[in-house]
């Protein structure tokens, strides 16, 4: 079922002039007298971003023209025509000259309407956009929708998404879709060899948990699914200041993008066998914490020696992506909210990943840039390696004080050995500043470039 801001009829729409600055005449000598009069008395010009509401002879609303950046500059954005929604009085509308991309296009219209509603109420818009032709509605209502649950579980506090909270959700979406559900709860961690799951998690009042859901034919390529579920972050023992706690709810963004993923893949029914593995854990501080200097053991048999408390993130999902790589998929994908080198390399809105697939990195670049999820691929450089040494372990959690991206990965990569594939993505998961179709709170990255890639590889 489409979207409630997409219409399927054109009758009644009031059209949108999509133009550049370089196009603008041409267009607007296409247009009634009266709105081309109002435009040019208003100073419109076509100037990317900005919009004009075109008037009737009566006064009545006659249509809207709204700005792109030039076709031959780097500043055009897909997602551009996503502030619409906000901002046109209620209605519907249609594109009445085309634009770049219309999935993309009919995509951030969806996508610029979310609001996270649950705390604060907020009035609704209808302006409804007619679906362009060749555009499939149900498909961008399956990902839009997706990546608004991704969003909502982003943007809500500790207090009310604790890790029984992430169990919670990924319950509800594997029972949506038919899915085996199971999670390993508390000292039970233990019992089944995920040691570094259990440590970090175990100072919390909220038990850590490993949760693990598969759908599909048991015979259909294996893609395997890891998201760091970290609820709330504090640093542990080595504790964060305060300005850094402010956005530790979002500590847990890679599980929101896998699980959107998830949603997306079960949604479309894509001919492969999925399996989801979440840690999830609140890094909390109290007498049983894990310290500075402990030596954990590991699902994979390799010890670890904790040079920081704070780098949590990647121990639990060293257990996790071990358990992922017992049984050799055809692809692990990885997200998670991991290092603040990330942004200090690349900023908040293009998250490093990493893979030795060369032809499997490719593809990955060339998808985010087509679906508009952008990323940038980082080296695993292997001598980088040795920062990660310990002296009484078989490997240490931190590494030097540069290349820390770089070096996290490395430090994943040690637990993968059997898979055909693996991919990291290192996310930030939050907008820190609105954009259209991207509202500033909790974001999904990379899991739409994951769903269009796995869609082309394994479409039903």
């Amino acid at each position: 079922m489409p979207h409630r801001l997409l219409a399927t009829s054109a009758d009644n729409s009031l059209p949108i002039w999509i133009v550049t600055e370089s196009t603008w005449s041409a267009v607007s000598a296409q247009m009634p007298k009266t709105a081309q009069s109002f435009a040019k008395a208003q100073g419109f010009e076509g100037k990317a971003g900005s919009h004009c509401l075109l008037p009737d002879a009566e006064g009545s609303l006659a249509g809207v023209a709204f700005g792109l950046a030039d076709e031959d500059t780097k500043q055009r954005d897909p997602f551009a025509v996503g502030k619409l929604p906000v901002i046109l009085p209620e209605g519907v509308y249609r594109f009445e000259t085309g634009v770049p991309d219309a999935a993309l296009a009919t995509l951030a219209w969806i996508l610029g309407s979310y609001s996270f509603t649950r705390y604060r109420k907020r009035s609704e818009k209808s302006a409804r956009l007619v679906v362009p032709r060749g555009v499939d509605a149900d498909e961008m209502t399956r990902i839009a929708d997706a990546v608004f649950r991704g969003r909502d579980l982003v943007n809500t506090p500790t207090s009310d998404l604790g890790p029984d909270g992430i169990e919670a959700a990924a319950r509800q979406i594997a029972e949506t879709h038919g899915a085996q559900f199971t999670s390993i709860v508390g000292d039970d961690l233990l019992r089944q060899n995920f040691p570094m799951i259990h440590a970090v998690g175990r100072a919390s009042e909220t038990a850590p948990r490993l949760i693990d859901f598969t759908w599909g034919d048991a015979d259909a390529p294996r893609i395997t699914l890891v998201g760091k579920g970290v609820t709330f972050d504090t640093g542990g023992l080595d504790i964060k200041p305060a300005s850094s706690m402010l956005l530790m709810r979002k500590d847990m963004g890679g599980a929101a993008a896998a699980l959107a993923l998830a949603d997306m893949i079960m949604g479309a029914k894509l001919r492969l066998r999925l399996r989801v593995l979440i840690p999830a854990v609140e890094n909390a501080i109290s007498g049983n914490a894990f310290r500075p200097g402990d030596i954990l053991a590991s699902r994979k048999g390799v010890t670890v020696e904790i040079g920081n408390t704070d780098a949590e993130g990647r121990l639990i999902l060293a257990d996790a992506l071990a358990l992922a790589d017992e049984e050799k998929p055809d692809l692990i994908v990885d997200f998670a909210t991991l290092t603040g080198a990330a942004r200090v390399a690349l900023g908040p809105e293009l998250p490093p990943f990493y893979t030795d697939d060369e032809e499997l990195a490719a593809e990955i670049a060339r998808t985010g840039l087509e679906v508009n999820d952008p990323v940038w691929r980082l080296p695993l450089w292997a001598p980088y390696q040795g920062q990660l040494d310990s002296k009484y372990a078989d490997m240490n959690n931190t590494g030097g004080p540069m290349a820390g991206s770089i070096t996290a990965a490395l430090f994943l990569r040690r637990f993968v050995s059997e898979a055909k594939a693996h991919v990291h993505f290192d996310i930030f998961a939050w907008n820190n500043a609105p954009r259209p179709a991207r509202p500033e709170g909790g974001e999904v990255q990379a899991a739409r470039l994951m769903y269009a890639l796995l869609k082309k590889r394994y479409a039903p």
